[in-house]
């Protein structure tokens, strides 16, 4: 497969309607993890267009453009969901929850799909459950360097199908972070389907779109991202391939997510939690499109308050240091348009495979974050802005003298 397989969505990726209405542009955007090396000659790269859609007929919030899967999540794909603490702590949670929950029993086999290094599944692992990753990046190398069993390779209905032959059926398959990103979803449900067990319960993990509009989440929209789920979207997808939602709960991952637990239907007795967040996604308008319709207007807005705040302080020749490079401060940067002139570099910790290249579609270089202690500029832009509060008063215990200043969802000078 190649770089020819990327195409336009024309139709609606769950229902199959042509009326898709446009709710943002937000430009031509490199792929978030392509990062040239510092010090090298600036090449023709790839862009694509980003613009989020919404499907009149049945919801769905989703992007205009697939790109291939081997593009986005090449063998090369570095990211590692272990480095990052929020997320440990919240699969730990996930494992404790659909244990109490489900009553699943010891010898009950768990699959995650996109398991990336085995973070969560290690969770059960860990507690002697039999388990399965299904991987296609080299962080199914370190799953498999942990002693984590793991496929490596992308998921489709005939590797659940060789999954299902080789190791039987599976009474947990959970999706988390990667359910929203898989294309031809009809056929990835499909699947996982095939892979339950009686009584098996399918557990998916996606950035909720309420969070995402009512905190102005521009900066997570990009190509990886090819769908942005309300609990009523999920619903009717799962919906289609006879699986009944019977529990939900909001979660805080990247910003604010939802765990939407499901099982074949009429099998499992539907918990309160459904249709008190179907309340809600109602009175918000994500149900009929009406929470939608200012979003972008509320986006441009942040976009001019940012250069705004920080015009001045360049002006007055300021240095401006960015402070962590997750895939959604590309995008952040891309769309406001920061530059070297702007951003003087973005800072990540010391080992990251980000280190010593430049944000893609820029020449902002990345550095130590050792380097913000070692200059002490005047400002630190935080780009991890969802968890700014942490990363503040970690910064500021490190002996950093300078001021906090968070991108989102307003732009503005943080206390700290």
């Amino acid at each position: 497969m190649t770089e020819k397989t990327s195409h336009p969505v024309c139709n609606c990726q769950v229902c199959n309607s042509a009326k898709l209405e446009s709710v943002l542009f937000v430009g031509f955007i490199p792929p978030v993890n392509t990062m040239p090396k510092m010090g090298s000659l600036p090449v023709e790269a790839p862009a694509y267009p980003l613009e989020m859609l919404r499907c009149i007929d049945c919801g769905l919030v989703q992007i205009g453009l697939e790109v291939s899967q081997e593009i986005l999540f090449p063998e090369s794909y570095p990211y590692l969901s272990g480095s990052t603490r929020i997320l440990r702590s919240n699969f730990a949670n996930l494992k404790s929850e659909a244990v109490e929950l489900l009553g699943l029993a010891k010898d009950k086999l768990v699959i995650d799909i996109g398991s990336n290094d085995g973070t969560l599944l290690s969770n059960f692992h860990d507690d002697g459950y039999p388990s399965l990753g299904i991987e296609p990046s080299q962080a199914a190398d370190v799953a498999v360097a942990r002693g984590i069993d793991t496929l490596k390779t992308y998921f489709n209905r005939d590797i659940a199908s060789q999954v299902v032959a080789d190791r039987g059926k599976a009474q947990l398959v959970t999706a988390a972070n990667v359910f929203a990103h898989i294309g031809d979803i009809h056929s990835v449900v499909d699947g996982i389907v095939e892979l339950l067990g009686p009584g098996g319960v399918f557990v998916s993990e996606s950035h909720y779109l309420l969070d995402l509009v009512e905190t102005i989440q521009y900066d997570t929209i990009y190509h990886e991202h090819l769908r942005y789920y309300h609990l009523g979207s999920l619903i009717n997808l799962l919906k289609g391939h006879d699986l009944e939602v019977f529990h939900v709960q909001r979660i805080p991952t990247h910003g604010g997510s939802i765990r939407v637990y499901a099982s074949r239907k009429g099998e499992r007795a539907v918990l309160p939690s459904v249709a008190s967040l179907l309340a809600e996604e109602r009175v918000k308008g994500l149900e009929d499109g009406s929470g939608l319709k200012d979003f972008r207007q509320r986006v441009i807005r942040s976009k001019l308050d940012l250069y705004a705040l920080l015009a001045p302080l360049k002006r007055a020749g300021a240095r401006i240091y960015g402070v962590g490079a997750p895939s959604r401060a590309s995008t952040l940067i891309n769309y406001i348009g920061l530059d070297e002139g702007i951003l003087d570099c973005v800072l990540e910790v010391s080992g990251s495979h980000k280190l010593n290249k430049y944000i893609p579609g820029t020449r902002i270089p990345v550095v130590d974050e050792k380097k913000l202690l070692e200059d002490q500029p005047e400002y630190a832009l935080l780009l991890s802005w969802h968890i700014a509060d942490e990363i503040a008063i970690n910064l500021r215990r490190s002996g950093f003298k300078g001021k906090f200043i968070t991108p989102l969802p307003v732009p503005k000078l943080m206390d700290c």
